[in-house]
């Protein structure tokens, strides 16, 4: 797999400085180093719009029975995937991202600039999970060095999690240290509030904890101790949020906005419309447009044989899909029910009620819906019980991380939301990536066999 050396286009800036007329080897239009506040923020975009709703995001949520394609079978929705589908995903985690943000890192280091280091490894641990999550064993130990190593071998994804772990210990003592250099408005998420980043960073050792509870040599109970040490240092509020903003305007829309627009030919699927419907959940018209051409809440069924009207169909509502809306990375609503999942495991469903609740009233309170309006919802969907919390939970967390590809992840670790195969599918339901056709090419190694169905390391829920 060939790693070249790639900075984003917007980046290559040439430094100011004394130039004499000897220097004739030093081509200041091509320098060879750059600033970390000229990395991070298009590093932040290319993480929002690629990553969490790139092509990876539309498989897992095609996969998941949230988005179906107005177009007839066999389609993504029915488990079509072919390994040239994912060379660009991979192109974008490894050569934009990671490779991007390990120089990041490496620039911020020498300049002191700790915060910044700092940022890299969280960005790096948030690329390299949702990566090995969905491709199970991956390149990362011998990856990045170019000419020296066109094929690196893969690290077996119980190695990279151990990778996970430390990138995020290393941001968080990062943190502390005395920095020459802070990040401001560069810093799209957090304007520079290390204070967040730090939350944000503990966060994520619980979620990739909380992935690992039917791991081979792990146990629930053990992933949940893990967890819940690390969210008493993570979000504390939705202010704590890690969040894109986008401004609206030409050029400067929330990349889900996009994704909804007719050419794309997706729409919201019946089963997650018809979820929100049978529910009477206060989020659906935040959640979910009614259809242009009925007026009502209308999913597209996945694995139909017609096509009809696009108009006829639900898309993206407001909250998430309106050309200036936020796209959520990672949330306090989600740290709380990780937490309400991992008090489960330790102290059973009636201590994991108070956070269970208080998870849903945090992402009802972001999408504007009123105490009562919570409320009277939560009294309907019931109190948890030793038969159903497990359930409830992530079903609601579900609809918190609305098509976060981390629901994917979710359901293949604890089997909820239940998910039926399609009408017309190729395959049962996916449980990972196809590695791409780029790598297959330049990079041939023993783990490209993988089928669709296979499961990656962390997977054994029956």
């Amino acid at each position: 797999m060939k790693k070249h050396l790639i900075t984003l286009g917007s980046l290559l800036l040439s430094l100011t400085g004394c130039q004499t007329y000897i220097d004739v080897n030093k081509n200041p239009n091509q320098p060879l180093t750059v600033q970390p506040a000229l990395l991070l923020a298009p590093l932040e975009l290319t993480v929002a719009n690629e990553l969490m709703a790139g092509d990876a995001a539309r498989f897992t949520n095609h996969w998941t029975q949230m988005i179906a394609s107005n177009q007839p079978a066999p389609n993504e929705g029915t488990y079509r995937q072919l390994n040239e589908d994912l060379n660009r995903q991979w192109g974008t985690n490894y050569t934009t991202c990671l490779q991007n943000m390990r120089v990041l890192r490496e620039r911020a280091e020498a300049d002191k600039s700790y915060n910044y280091s700092a940022i890299a490894d969280i960005l790096t641990a948030l690329t390299l999970g949702m990566t090995t999550d969905l491709w199970g064993d991956v390149p990362y130990s011998q990856a990045f060095q170019g000419s020296d190593n066109f094929r690196p071998s893969y690290d077996k994804q119980e190695d990279i999690y151990k990778t996970l772990d430390l990138l995020l210990d290393r941001a968080i003592a990062s943190i502390d240290k005395k920095a020459s250099l802070k990040p401001g408005g560069d810093d799209y998420y957090y304007g520079g509030d290390m204070s967040k980043w730090r939350r944000a960073a503990y966060t994520l050792k619980a979620r990739f904890a909380m992935h690992l509870i039917k791991a081979p040599g792990h146990t629930a109970a053990s992933q949940a101790d893990l967890a819940l040490a690390a969210l008493q240092n993570g979000m504390s509020s939705n202010s704590d949020d890690m969040k894109m903003f986008y401004l609206g305007g030409a050029g400067q829309q929330n990349k889900q906005n996009q994704n909804f627009l007719p050419v794309s030919t997706q729409v919201m699927a019946k089963p997650a419309v018809d979820t929100l419907v049978l529910r009477n959940d206060p989020r659906l018209s935040k959640i979910i447009a009614p259809a242009e051409e009925t007026g009502k809440y209308t999913g597209r069924a996945i694995g139909l044989q017609d096509i009809g009207s696009l108009a006829s169909y639900s898309i993206l509502g407001d909250f998430y899909g309106a050309t200036g809306a936020n796209l959520y990375i990672l949330t306090y609503a989600e740290a709380q029910f990780l937490k309400a999942e991992a008090t489960l495991y330790k102290s059973g469903a009636a201590a994991a009620e108070p956070i269970y609740q208080n998870a849903v009233k945090a992402n009802m309170s972001a999408l504007g819906v009123s105490d009562a309006d919570a409320s009277d919802y939560l009294s309907r969907r019931g109190k948890l019980t030793s038969s159903n919390a497990l359930r409830l939970i992530i079903e609601e967390k579900v609809i918190a991380d609305y098509l976060s590809p981390e629901n994917y992840t979710d359901w293949r670790r604890t089997g909820y939301p239940l998910l039926t195969k399609v009408p017309n599918a190729l395959s049962d339901i996916p449980r990972r990536f196809l590695y791409p056709r780029s790598e297959l090419t330049t990079n041939p190694q023993p783990e490209q066999n993988a089928k669709l169905t296979d499961r990656v390391w962390w997977d054994v829920n029956k």
